[in-house]
């Protein structure tokens, strides 16, 4: 709305300005003496905005009778694509909103099963957000309270699930799961869109990697996953422990990028991976990681 606002305003004000002069001469009132007062001026640029115009105000030049006309079509065709161009925004932000809230609701507790039911659902969805983000940049500014509407958090699970496909499934039973369109997509867009955030935000995009001490929580992790999906009854990766280096390796690739932008969005680590501060908890859940740690 201030948009807007301000457009009107300075295309009044810039009328204004050029019309003052020629008040009294070139423009006149339609009857009566004409006022020659700049607020006058501003009054007549701002009603010339419309193709309709002012009733009590018209030109009397050829001058004049060209400057009203282009001033209408500069006023309806400036605020009519602006109100467009908001429009559109609204409703790219809502799509990447209710992208964050079926992720949110997909993973309650760190469950993950619903989202193998929706991969290319989601994959073409992410893929949307990031051309959203690509088309009307200004989606970066916009910051909801609820983390979970945040793209860090958005991307993080939709990472998240793709580095565990990957190295948590079987080849010989779920291989086609992983090599499928769905899980690339998925994969390509997500890192995409925290690549081009963090690029707009910070200049350039954090190096990916992770040192030991924040691997060890990630192996952690993963163990407690393979729990899950165990439970789920999903087909698993016979060697577990290259499939939690697999897992460190690709998580590495896109944890900084993330870590790197939530900060810059306003937002803390916590917030959008609220596991992250609790990695005690994360080993205590993981009964294979003194296996590993032996292997």
């Amino acid at each position: 709305m201030l948009l807007v606002l301000t457009w009107s305003v300075l295309l009044a004000v810039g009328a204004g300005l050029i019309i003052h002069p020629e008040l009294g001469t070139g423009v006149r009132a339609s009857s009566g003496e004409t006022p020659t007062d700049f607020i006058t001026a501003v009054y007549v640029g701002g009603s010339s905005l419309s193709i309709v115009g002012a009733s009590d105000f018209a030109p009397h030049t050829a001058a004049m009778k060209v400057m009203f006309l282009f001033n209408s079509v500069v006023g309806t065709s400036v605020i009519s694509l602006t109100l467009t161009y908001l429009m559109q925004i609204y409703a790219a932000l809502r799509e990447r909103n209710a992208l964050g809230l079926k992720l949110h609701a997909m993973f309650p507790d760190g469950e993950l099963s619903g989202g193998y039911n929706n991969l290319s659902e989601l994959a073409g969805e992410m893929a949307e957000a990031k051309e959203g983000h690509h088309f009307y940049p200004v989606l970066f500014y916009f910051r909801f309270r609820e983390p979970y509407y945040s793209v860090s958090r958005t991307t993080l699970l939709a990472l998240d699930t793709v580095s565990l496909i990957k190295s948590a499934l079987a080849d010989d039973k779920a291989g086609w799961v992983k090599k499928s369109a769905s899980v690339q997509q998925l994969w390509s867009g997500s890192l995409m869109l925290v690549s081009t955030l963090d690029e707009t935000f910070l200049d350039q995009a954090p190096e990916g990697g992770g040192d030991a001490i924040t691997a060890e929580p990630w192996r952690a992790r993963y163990f407690a996953a393979l729990r899950r999906l165990r439970q789920a009854g999903l087909p698993l990766v016979a060697d577990e422990a290259t499939g939690a280096e697999l897992y460190v390796t690709l998580r590495g690739r896109w944890d900084p990028l993330i870590a790197a932008l939530a900060p810059a969005m306003g937002y803390s680590m916590d917030e959008i991976d609220p596991a992250r501060s609790r990695p005690q908890e994360a080993a205590r859940r993981a009964p294979f990681q003194e296996r590993l740690r032996s292997a």
